[in-house]
């Protein structure tokens, strides 16, 4: 009991000096699982503060195991480095402080364009020390991009890969 006890204190008293977005020059690291439904994969974000609300950042997908594809089951081998790949710029718009919650949870909708598509994002981070915490982000396809020239008819599946939407779960760093 008075070990327990003593951990709670220990991170409580961090989590009080844990700030989750602090404007311009803020910076995050994330890194996490992407879950969709045709596969499932690792995730990687950096975010940069660039005023009081506002972040811009770089994400990238890689999906590991891919399952079934949208039309037809072409089978894991049929999936190539860049039908699991994608490489998204970033736009968030931090609320916590706006909403008043608490400062150690971060609130932000936010939009991305990648190589496969244009999408929407809203994620929440909670950080225990100044330095670590955890983030859950829902990520969904608003438009996709056409390109038939490059795929094949028994190809074209693998295209919708990145064009689902996904769940990120993961830890984040302030940097």
């Amino acid at each position: 009991m008075k070990t327990l006890f003593t951990f709670i204190l220990a991170l409580a008293s961090t989590a009080i000096f844990a700030q989750a977005y602090t404007g311009q020059g803020d910076t995050k690291f994330q890194v996490g699982a992407n879950i969709q439904a045709e596969g499932t994969g690792i995730t990687v974000t950096y975010d940069a503060g660039v005023g009081e609300n506002i972040s811009f950042g770089i994400s990238s997908i890689y999906l590991l195991g891919v399952t079934n594809f949208p039309k037809e089951s072409l089978g894991h081998e049929e999936a190539k480095f860049l039908d699991r790949f994608d490489l998204r710029a970033r736009f968030n718009a931090n609320l916590s402080n706006v909403l008043n919650i608490d400062e150690n949870f971060d609130l932000y909708p936010g939009l991305n364009l990648g190589l496969k598509n244009f999408g929407g994002h809203l994620g929440a981070r909670y950080f225990f020390t100044e330095g670590f915490g955890v983030y859950s982000e829902l990520q969904i396809p608003i438009a996709f991009y056409k390109n038939k020239d490059s795929y094949t008819e028994f190809e074209e599946s693998r295209k919708e890969l990145n064009n689902e939407y996904s769940v990120s779960i993961g830890a984040v760093f302030n940097i």
